[in-house]
């Protein structure tokens, strides 16, 4: 009897024993099964973290690389027009006029007027700007007069030629501030093309070189500020500030026109001024009618804002680089037109450094034309292989 008690009890603790097996190789089982799709899951994880490290990031475009050829070449066309147009009918119907900073003022005051007229008209909407934004604006007004008031004072201490020599290097003083300022470099072949457009104005600008020692580094100062504020110009367009050109114009035209006053009042320009509107406009000796003369200074503040606006927006699609490129382009312009419309001599030295700035205009041309294309080119090849290397990941 006992021996079949103890028998039934081995039986039960046997059977036991097997079901606790069953239970641990169960156990097993699904303990190894969770750590095999745990291991899976780590393992495309790290698939995924590879293939983005693996993939080759994109180079950032610039803006003006974003811009179509033809897009360009409309602004810039508007852009020589405005420029060569205000600088003929100054020539022309202003002739002499002796008070630079009062017409600086008016310059200023109509692009502020012609800004806040299309902002009621609806054609772009106010934006709310912090206080470092605004800020940032009070300074790029203070840069815009400075760069004007010095080359001012340089052009009173060196000689003509001389000045339009040294402001012929803008370009490569923009390259510069580039490379320095935001770590951007251009190719060698922009490099190159850049010699021929500041020899050929060398040439075609070349005359009598006397200068001052201040006036010498005046010159150069103003060549360095211009640079900067070409490329400041473009960068609160197409930056971090990426405000549009009439917001800039609107809110920088009125200091500008209120610290262009201020200077012509310290250095006796508005007594001059006023000097002239009582000897020589109301007198009856001036060349013009008090009439005639306001509605001239209307015309002049219109196509000086019509410029702001042209050379604004073309900096935005064109670039920094290229406006000073088209600056000198259109000083041999203007040479020419002096030469047909105002009986200017040229010799053949003038015309051989017109030919040269014309074809170094080309060169760059062709040379902005191909960089945009291997551009585009690069970022396609960096797209085809980021999605092959997507596709090799989700195939493993």
């Amino acid at each position: 009897m006992s021996t079949l008690v103890n028998g039934s009890h081995d039986h039960d603790d046997a059977l036991r024993e097997d079901a606790d097996q069953v239970r641990h190789n169960s156990l097993d089982a699904d303990t190894t099964e969770q750590a095999g799709l745990l291991s899976e899951r780590e393992g495309d994880v790290d698939l995924e973290k590879g293939a983005l490290q693996q993939t080759p990031a994109t180079p950032p475009q610039n803006h003006e690389d974003t811009v179509s050829t033809r897009k360009k070449l409309i602004y810039l066309a508007g852009y020589f027009v405005c420029n060569i147009g205000l600088t003929i009918y100054n020539k022309a119907i202003l002739g002499s006029f002796r008070f630079p900073w009062l017409l600086t003022a008016l310059h200023a005051g109509c692009s502020s007027v012609g800004c806040t007229v299309m902002l009621q008209l609806g054609h772009y909407h106010a934006a709310k700007l912090t206080r470092r934004e605004n800020l940032a604006l009070v300074a790029f007004s203070f840069l815009f007069t400075i760069n004007i008031a010095i080359s001012n004072v340089s052009l009173a201490m060196v000689s003509v030629p001389f000045h339009q020599v040294v402001r012929s290097t803008t370009p490569l003083f923009t390259t510069f501030l580039f490379r320095v300022l935001f770590n951007r470099t251009f190719s060698n072949e922009t490099y190159l093309s850049l010699v021929p457009i500041i020899f050929g104005v060398t040439i075609a600008t070349y005359g009598d070189f006397t200068f001052t020692d201040l006036g010498f580094i005046l010159t150069f100062l103003g060549v360095i500020l211009a640079a900067f504020k070409t490329i400041v110009t473009n960068r609160m367009m197409t930056g971090s500030l990426a405000l549009s050109f009439w917001e800039i114009l609107r809110r920088m035209s009125p200091l500008a026109c209120l610290q262009s006053i201020l200077y012509a009042l310290f250095t006796g320009e508005l007594a001059a001024f006023r000097d002239f509107l009582r000897d020589e406009l109301f007198a009856g000796t001036a060349r013009f009618s008090p009439l005639g003369f306001l509605l001239v200074m209307v015309g002049n503040g219109t196509l000086a804002f019509a410029l702001n606006v042209s050379s604004f927006s073309t900096n935005k699609v064109a670039g920094a680089l290229t406006m000073t490129v088209c600056a000198n382009i259109k000083q041999c312009l203007t040479i020419v037109l002096g030469g047909i419309l105002f009986d200017v001599h040229l010799s053949a030295l003038n015309m051989w450094g017109i030919v040269i700035t014309v074809l170094g205009g080309a060169a760059y041309s062709f040379v902005e034309l191909d960089s945009k294309k291997k551009n585009k080119a690069r970022a396609a090849a960096a797209a085809a292989e980021a999605s092959r290397e997507a596709s090799a990941s989700s195939r493993t």
